[in-house]
């Protein structure tokens, strides 16, 4: 049955444990990382390891540790690749990318706006945290998914939108301080609850406004899928983290394909300005000041992975 563990930092120690009411009930004592944590409760299950705390008194961190690998799917709900111009009855791979681990923070982290940067966008995605090493290629179907994905988290994957684009790489724009926030719990999912991955509800809202809403039955590529073609290519340890792409809704406007044709005949500098000339219109993006809020449950709300709240903040 699913359970949600939390990371936190108590009296200047950091430790893992289960939310239950309005206390903590610390699990698993000496776990220093995800992956850790993943082997101890697979080997041990889940081992009280202290007194209940009142969660009032704990500082809430990251469920994934930033010692683990972090790579995300672009473009993988069926909306976003028409919003994006793709057709998605006709794309035979995902678009894959990496983000720095240190983006990561907590769930309620602020979300720190660069000064370098203009256009910040927000991405609410449904995060799979991998349970065993994969170190060959494999074929992950519904019936194994249980021995290779332990759970899932909630993640926000914001996004410098000015420069990611025009430099044409994702890395950098997408992996700032404070772009990923994570949680706020790790939710463990037993194998007759892995349907759950193609029956969450995502939600993201911006000051009270909905700017995202969708379900991950409308992935183009489903989490067996997704590690079944990633095996070939890359190597996994317990605890690593898959995004697993952002639902239509950003704040980014993307041109038809007719128009991406057309501008790519003009100068480079030419094409750029026009991009950003576009990108200014849209109101959509964040600025200090603005809160953002994002859900994510089972459709029949049997399981629930919290609440995020980020306030945008000038970087000082």
């Amino acid at each position: 049955m699913a359970f949600a563990v939390v990371r936190f930092e108590f009296e200047g120690r950091v430790g893992w444990g289960q939310v239950r009411g309005e206390a903590l009930h610390p699990i698993c004592d000496g776990c220093a990382s995800t992956g850790a944590l993943i082997r101890r409760i697979d080997a041990d299950g889940v081992c009280l390891s202290g007194e209940s705390i009142p969660m009032t008194r704990v500082k809430m961190l990251s469920p994934i540790t930033r010692d683990q690998q972090f790579i995300c799917l672009g473009a993988n709900y069926r909306q976003h690749m028409i919003e994006s111009g793709i057709d998605p009855d006709v794309k035979r791979f995902n678009m894959v990318f990496t983000k720095a681990p240190g983006s990561i923070v907590p769930a309620d982290s602020p979300l720190v706006k660069p000064r370098c940067v203009r256009f910040l966008d927000y991405e609410i995605e449904l995060g799979l945290v991998i349970r065993k090493a994969i170190t060959q290629k494999i074929v992950v179907t519904e019936e194994n998914l249980s021995e290779y994905v332990a759970g899932v988290v909630m993640l926000n994957d914001y996004s410098a939108r000015d420069i990611q684009i025009p430099e044409g790489q994702f890395y950098k724009g997408k992996s700032f301080r404070t772009f990923a926030p994570v949680g706020p719990h790790l939710t463990f999912l037993a194998h007759e609850e892995m349907h759950y991955l193609r029956e969450f509800q995502l939600k993201l809202t911006v000051n009270g406004e909905v700017r995202q809403s969708d379900c991950t039955a409308n992935l183009v590529y489903g989490p067996a899928e997704t590690l079944t073609e990633l095996s070939g290519v890359h190597d996994f340890a317990p605890g690593d983290l898959v995004a697993t792409g952002t639902p239509s809704g950003c704040a980014l406007a993307v041109p038809s394909p007719l128009k991406q044709r057309l501008v790519a005949l003009l100068p480079e500098k030419k094409k750029w300005q026009i991009f950003l000339k576009v990108q200014e219109r849209r109101r959509q993006y964040l600025k200090p000041g603005d809160v953002v809020e994002s859900r994510i449950h089972s459709t029949d709300k049997v399981i629930d992975l919290g609440v995020q709240r980020n306030l945008v903040v000038e970087e000082a």
